[in-house]
């Protein structure tokens, strides 16, 4: 029997009435049987450099990897629905319409298992903070430290040592899954930035570069190569942006925008991805997560991030910023299978009140390790160096340091990479729900690896 996740079907009724309003609706498909793609031609839907990092790690092309069947998406836009994001991972297709009531032709519809609603509004062409303009100055502070002021956040992982081992990220790819990257493209201190490319899931025609600051100080903390005013953790990475925040509200289509960006992500070949992303209370307060969700596997955006291994990716994600509200719990994808979650602490490794706990539901460590997220050393709107709270930024700080220690160790998959992580840290036989393992040690983890070489 097919089952509708919807809110009161009297209240779409009096929505639907209103003008302008506009849903979205996740629609949930049965199988895959009728795609016109191949697993034997798997070319035609992964990037050469994708197929190359899972033959690496003998990764097999599964139908996960297959996309959604053409022939039903085509028979959805046929209902008048509007097509806005697809996931091959989840088998589903999420679609805009200004009728509600067209969820009875979506589940009607042979192929179709469920449609939940996960938006409705009036929607806007572009984000409040777009039309927010910012003075770029580009004002840096020259210090006597080669990092500048970010020295601390490296330090204490021993990053510094990694990069002078010669591993700055060279060749090693990061997406970065946020919500805008405003002035990226205009600071000084991002200058040599390797871009490869931008792509916005949530507003198709914005400029990812006049949206919300958040992904930009995010791409900071990695990026940034200034010397003796702030270097980043990769500054010799390439790097993906892309946008599927939206700002102006919170609603779970988010969670859809997300999983087609990590979805893309796989296709072009990214090998870390790095999200400062949570969810936890939403517009519809109905949807609200509860402890019990925790578990892995209840949102989608943790379902996604837990299959980015399975693909040969590392997913370094945020554990929140709960610590005090009365929630404190890690929000999802903090919760998801084979990622790294990061709390965060102060400069004497002192965890930062805000920063939210675990454990999983299902009693797994989380978080798994802490870096620096209380006053980081972050670029700017203006391109000056300035200091930001939260797992936001804590995340990216370590996420730059993984690229590193998987560029120094290529011969490792993306689960020994986090294993390896969790064992470098200084907490590491006695985690808890704090800070996880603890603090990593990259340039430890890099030894280690190297050691048992050299002694085969």
């Amino acid at each position: 029997m097919k089952k509708i996740s919807l809110i009161a079907f009297a209240l779409f009724l009096t929505i639907a009435a209103q003008a302008k309003v506009t849903y979205k609706f996740r629609i949930s498909l049965t199988d895959k049987k009728n795609t016109e793609y191949s697993l034997n031609k798997p070319q035609q839907f992964l990037s050469e450099k994708a197929l190359l990092r899972r033959e690496k790690q003998k990764l097999a092309v599964d139908s996960t990897d297959l996309p959604v069947c053409s022939i039903y998406v085509k028979a959805i836009r046929a209902t008048g629905a509007r097509i806005l994001v697809t996931s091959k991972w989840n088998n589903t297709v999420t679609v805009r319409c200004s009728d509600s009531l067209l969820v009875k032709k979506f589940t009607k519809l042979p192929f179709v298992s469920g449609a939940e609603l996960v938006w409705s509004g009036e929607e806007q062409d572009i984000s409040s903070d777009a039309a927010r303009k910012d003075t770029v100055t580009n004002k840096l502070v020259k210090t006597d430290n080669y990092y500048g002021k970010a020295f601390r956040q490296i330090e204490i992982h021993n990053g510094q040592k990694l990069h002078e081992a010669g591993f700055r990220g060279q060749g090693m790819t990061i997406a970065i899954i946020d919500g805008g990257f405003k002035n990226a493209n205009q600071l000084t201190a991002l200058k040599s930035l390797k871009l490869l490319g931008t792509h916005d899931f949530v507003k198709s025609k914005s400029d990812l570069f006049e949206e919300n600051n958040h992904g930009m100080m995010v791409l900071s903390c990695m990026a940034s190569n200034m010397p003796h005013s702030i270097v980043g953790t990769a500054p010799e990475a390439s790097y993906w942006l892309l946008r599927s925040e939206d700002i102006d509200s919170e609603n779970l289509v988010e969670q859809d925008y997300w999983a087609a960006a990590i979805e893309f992500a796989d296709s072009v070949g990214v090998d870390v991805v790095n999200t400062s992303l949570g969810y936890r209370e939403f517009d519809d307060s109905s949807k609200n997560y509860t402890y019990q969700d925790l578990n892995g596997r209840r949102a989608m955006i943790s379902r996604s991030a837990g299959m980015a291994a399975d693909k040969g990716m590392v997913v370094v994600c945020s554990a929140g910023n709960e610590g005090r509200g009365s929630w404190k719990k890690i929000t999802p994808p903090a919760d998801a299978f084979n990622v790294i979650t990061v709390a965060a602490i102060d400069s004497t490794l002192q965890l930062a009140p805000f920063s939210s706990v675990g454990n999983t539901t299902d009693n797994r460590v989380k978080p798994d390790v802490s870096a620096i997220g209380q006053k980081s050393f972050v670029l700017k709107t203006s391109g000056e160096v300035g200091t930001a709270n939260g797992t936001s930024f804590s995340t990216p700080i370590f996420c730059g340091l993984v690229a590193c220690l998987w560029q120094s160790c290529p011969e490792l998959t993306a689960k020994q990479i986090i294993e390896l992580v969790r064992k470098s840290c200084n907490h590491s036989d006695f985690p808890d729900n704090i800070y996880g393992y603890g603090v990593p040690d990259v340039y430890k983890a890099y030894l280690s690896v190297h050691h048992e070489v050299a002694n085969k």
